[in-house]
């Protein structure tokens, strides 16, 4: 399955043991990652300025990020009407991808799924979703 993560799963998969942690092994171990440009640039700027983690693990995890396939901002956002306009890049990104499953825990993304062109799930849907299936 081709999942695409969103930042703030990715936020609280690096910053605390949990379920987005588990989302993310299980996700790199046993599924394909794809990752946008888009959510790359924000990660980078939330672990360095509100985690202040240092320079080189944030360049660790960028470097382990970029190993996956990375998905270019695309050309436009998505045309659905989304209350964040930035998570219209989002959305885009991951229907660039050809994602098989957003993954976010923004309500705001959460609030459109049953419009969306893919599923867009929370952590615990797709740890469900995946762990059924073993």
């Amino acid at each position: 399955m081709r999942v695409f993560l969103d930042t703030n799963v990715l936020v609280a998969a690096f910053a605390t043991r949990g379920l987005c942690a588990d989302v993310l092994r299980i996700v790199l171990a046993e599924h394909d990652l794809i990752m946008g440009e888009v959510v790359l640039e924000e990660l980078r700027d939330v672990l360095a300025q509100r985690l202040k983690l240092p320079p080189g693990t944030v360049a660790d995890i960028m470097a382990l990020l970029r190993a996956q396939e990375v998905v270019p901002k695309p050309a436009n956002p998505s045309s659905l009407p989304i209350r964040d306009p930035d998570d219209r890049w989002i959305l885009a990104s991951a229907v660039a991808g050809g994602a098989d499953v957003l993954v976010t825990g923004d309500q705001d993304l959460l609030a459109i799924a049953a419009k969306a062109p893919l599923p867009i799930l929370n952590p615990r849907g797709l740890w469900d979703r995946v762990r059924s299936k073993s």
